[in-house]
């Protein structure tokens, strides 16, 4: 197909971060080290975003995305603008979860959200010839990534609502971070555990000149065939052609694209993403598919930095089968991020549901805001530009943002 269309078919630690956890953060805003690896700290775009006058802003597909016709699934999906909390101080305590507890909450939400029964609102979503991704951050593993339990709860109301475990997938981009985080297939026999791509840690550190384990005799990185090339998010911006960038995205040139899961293996989507702040915005819902999806982002994080968060997501690839959003605050960061950082985070044991992750990153912008007003964060800067590309999502048809039109249900 050619490139001008659209084919429609992401132990506790210590404040410390240790190499390995620095270098998990690829995924989310840049910072070069070294030759060019590009490493997620929110410290470049922040300041970008201090300037008077933004960077220019790069063209991009979208219209692509936006002209393929929607289905009943699709963003904002079943219950716009609907968001439920569930809060219960026994879920987690230190850094013991109660999984009888995690259960119950999983159960409130999910019919809170749908007025439905758990059966009934399996039907709402799913057949059971599905084929499931469940989307989990594993970054900070121990501190601040997907509790396994909340995966566990989530697996628990598929498998009873019909499907299969070889149906049901467990995914992220870089598959070293789902090991490290706890999601191996020794934990959750017949689930499918799969990482879009590889990265060799130490060629990307400068610690070995040795790039064999990622490049192939041609020269090409060993995960190029987890891509599907006829899908993509196209930006009129280059990717650096240094090793140490090819190592971490892959690809590099103006095309990010989707992982093969997405387009040719699942056909629904739940994004299970954590509660924590990124500067003074947040890596939250549509952080955890916008820079995990696609490859080749570390391009664009300066010039579009949000708005990938809402471009990718409007893909039919995401748009069409995300169907369900569950938010994890068991415990919550709101300072330090998107890099796991102790000293910020707190026991918040609460959970959020909703089919609209655009009305979901909005309400917890709001809570995270609030909460970062109270702790008096250094630099806290509550901008509109923070939200800016929450009320983009809202003029692409994706998602309802305004605060007054969203309901928030306490469940």
């Amino acid at each position: 197909m050619s490139k001008g269309t659209y084919r429609s078919i992401n132990n506790e630690i210590d404040g410390k971060m240790r190499r390995r956890e620095f270098l998990k953060i690829g995924g989310g805003a840049g910072m070069v080290l070294g030759s060019g690896l590009v490493l997620g700290t929110p410290h470049l775009w922040a300041e970008e975003a201090k300037k008077q006058v933004p960077p220019p802003r790069c063209k991009t597909n979208i219209n692509d995305a936006l002209n393929v016709p929607k289905t009943r699934y699709s963003l904002p999906g079943l219950f716009p603008g609907r968001v439920i909390e569930v809060h219960d101080a026994g879920a987690m305590t230190e850094n013991k979860v109660n999984a009888a507890v995690i259960k119950k909450m999983m159960e409130k939400g999910i019919t809170t959200l749908t007025s439905k029964n758990l059966k009934e609102s399996f039907g709402l979503f799913f057949k059971k010839n599905d084929v499931v991704g469940l989307k989990v951050n594993p970054v900070g593993a121990g501190l601040i990534n997907t509790r396994l339990e909340v995966v566990d709860a989530v697996i628990d109301w598929l498998r009873q609502g019909g499907i299969p475990a070889k149906n049901i997938i467990i995914w992220d981009r870089f598959d070293y971070m789902l090991k490290d985080a706890g999601f191996t297939a020794e934990r959750y026999p017949g689930i499918g555990i799969e990482g879009l791509q590889t990265m060799d840690e130490e060629a990307a550190t400068g610690k070995t000149k040795d790039n064999s384990r990622w490049l192939d005799k041609k020269g090409n990185h060993i995960s190029q065939d987890n891509f599907d090339r006829d899908v993509y998010y196209q930006a009129d911006v280059e990717g650096p052609k240094d090793l140490p960038y090819l190592n971490q995205h892959v690809f590099n040139g103006k095309y990010s694209y989707f992982g093969k899961l997405l387009t040719k293996k699942l056909t629904k989507i739940i994004n299970l993403p954590v509660f924590k702040n990124s500067g003074n915005g947040i890596s939250m819902a549509t952080k955890n598919l916008g820079y995990s999806a696609v490859c080749n982002t570390g391009r664009l994080h300066k010039p579009i930095f949000y708005d990938v968060c809402v471009e990718v997501l409007a893909f039919p690839v995401i748009r069409d089968k995300l169907v369900l959003n569950i938010t994890d605050g068991l415990r919550a960061q709101y300072d330090g991020g998107p890099m796991p950082n102790t000293q910020f985070t707190y026991l918040y044991n609460t959970m959020f549901f909703a089919t609209d992750p655009f009305a979901l990153d909005m309400l917890c912008h709001n809570l995270i805001v609030e909460k970062r007003r109270q702790m008096k964060v250094k630099g806290f800067n509550q901008h509109p530009r923070y939200t800016e590309y929450l009320r983009y999502a809202e003029r692409l048809g994706l998602g309802i943002t305004n605060p007054a039109k969203i309901k928030h249900i306490k469940g």
